[in-house]
């Protein structure tokens, strides 16, 4: 027996398919044929919309509708970029199997601003149970799941809450951290950043920040910080290995033949130490040792420091080292800087020691300083260097002599040859006329050589220099 059913009503649903435009036809201008015969697409799900739905199929009936809208009370939902402001969802919790993280309901005061006139925020960093907030021009202390309450005199005291982030305050001085966030290391409670904005290299430890680059590096860093453009980048990490600070900054990283710095900053002698010759392009620090990686024929290597006896050879490129410093005894009198000598091992040598500068005299219509020199140049500027132990071996008549230093008692020794190239005025003897160099101070680079055990350990423990005080 047949069984009839009554429909009360269907719902009808139009779809089309969307025609496919031929290659050939897809150009600016060009009059574009929808092709029909064209096979569907490999993602079906594009060829075909939803042009209307009825409700019972019937000729302008009620369409099916979107419904409401969760969570949202303005009419005018358009997107809005608060980049001061910091806000958090539901809670999650695996035990109990609650997960809100997808929701951020209007009704609960769930959002914290920063004050906008000090930027954006670019980095968070949770420490304890306070959350630091570093903006481009200001760093903050934010409370977590605690508020402040302050007693009559004015006297904030902690208390637990339902309050996520509670008040927020900021760390005296207008210090930020500009938009290099990938400057940004901590070590314990010491946190370290910079300031591009400020040329300052910043350190945040005990509630208080400190400049960090004035310490014998203003000029230094206000020249450097300065050059770097917005698509360079200025890199720090904390290296656990050696315990310092390691800062790398990059103009404009799109070209290699841009001059890059990096250089580390070491707590236990509270100045900039050393500069190194590797341009990293990310750096960190994991089980007590340091990595850097860099970018090799468009593959990215990972690098451990310190993890052989080779010195001085960063990604497959060996380098020299070298050290600056200045002579200034009796610094109110006029000396003449015969010898140096150092404690040390085999393998270095100087390329220059320089006098102070006399002041500038009109010469040919130029204003010109004079100094006396030792200078390592090129070409036929060639200026005499004082050799290392072994490159200034040389042998005449079968008698070996030395060029440069010389060993005794384990100590190295050299006399200081004079290369001035331009008299100055009233002069009778100069340049290699003379040994010695006449100066109130001076100043001296010393470098490796690149023939006495490559790579191996160099050490320097102390220079010094004999000189005759001028009448």
């Amino acid at each position: 027996m047949a069984l009839t059913l009554e429909v009360s009503y269907f719902n009808s649903f139009y779809v089309k398919r969307i025609a496919d435009i031929p290659a050939q036809n897809n150009l600016v201008g060009a009059v574009r044929t929808p092709d029909w015969t064209a096979p569907p697409s490999s993602t079906q799900d594009e060829d075909w919309y939803i042009e209307e739905s009825r409700i019972r199929g019937g000729y302008n009936n009620t369409s099916v509708d979107l419904g409401v809208k969760a969570y949202i009370v303005e009419e005018n939902d358009a997107q809005a970029r608060r980049s001061n402001s910091l806000i958090y969802s539901g809670i999650f919790n695996s035990r109990t199997g609650v997960n809100d993280t997808n929701q951020f309901s209007v009704a609960e005061e769930i959002t914290r601003s920063v004050d906008p006139i000090s930027g954006s925020i670019q980095k968070l960093y949770a420490e304890d149970t306070n959350l630091i907030v570093f903006q481009e021009r200001k760093v903050n202390r934010a409370l977590i799941d605690k508020d402040a309450i302050y007693t009559a005199e004015g006297v904030g005291i902690s208390s637990t809450g339902l309050q996520v982030i509670g008040q927020i305050t900021p760390y005296p001085g207008n210090w930020g951290i500009g938009t290099n966030p990938e400057s940004f290391a901590v070590y314990g409670y010491n946190k370290y950043f910079v300031d591009k904005n400020r040329n300052a290299v910043l350190r945040l430890a005990g509630g208080s920040i400190t400049e960090i680059s004035n310490f014998g590096m203003i000029d230094f860093f206000r020249d450097k910080l300065s050059s770097v453009t917005s698509n360079g980048s200025i890199l720090g990490c904390y290296d656990n290995y050696n315990q310092n600070y390691v800062l790398s900054i990059q103009p404009d990283a799109r070209y290699t033949g841009v001059t890059y710095y990096t250089l580390s900053f070491d707590e236990r002698s509270q100045g900039w130490t050393s500069f190194y010759n590797y341009r990293p392009d990310d750096m960190f620090s994991s089980q007590g040792y340091f990595y850097t990686t860099k970018d090799y024929n468009d593959q990215s290597r990972v690098y451990k420091h310190y993890s052989n006896q080779t010195r001085n050879n960063f990604y497959g490129t060996s380098y020299q080292s070298s050290i600056q410093f200045v002579f200034n005894p009796a610094p109110n009198n006029i000396k003449t800087f015969q010898t140096i000598n150092y404690e040390g091992t085999n393998g270095w040598e100087v390329t220059a020691f320089i006098s102070d500068e006399t002041g500038f005299d009109a010469s040919g219509g130029n204003w010109i300083s004079h100094v006396d020199t030792i200078v390592q140049g090129t070409g036929a500027n060639q200026y005499r260097k004082i050799y290392s132990y072994d490159e200034g071996t040389y042998t005449e008549d079968n008698i070996q002599y030395r060029a440069g230093f010389d060993r005794k008692q384990n100590k190295y020794m050299a006399v200081i040859p004079n290369n001035t190239q331009t008299p100055i005025a009233g002069e009778v003897l100069f340049g290699n006329s003379m040994t010695g160099i006449k100066a109130y101070y001076a100043t001296v680079t010393m470098k490796t050589d690149t023939t006495t055990n490559p790579g191996g350990l160099k050490e320097l423990f102390a220079v010094g220099s004999t000189f005759a005080i001028q009448q």
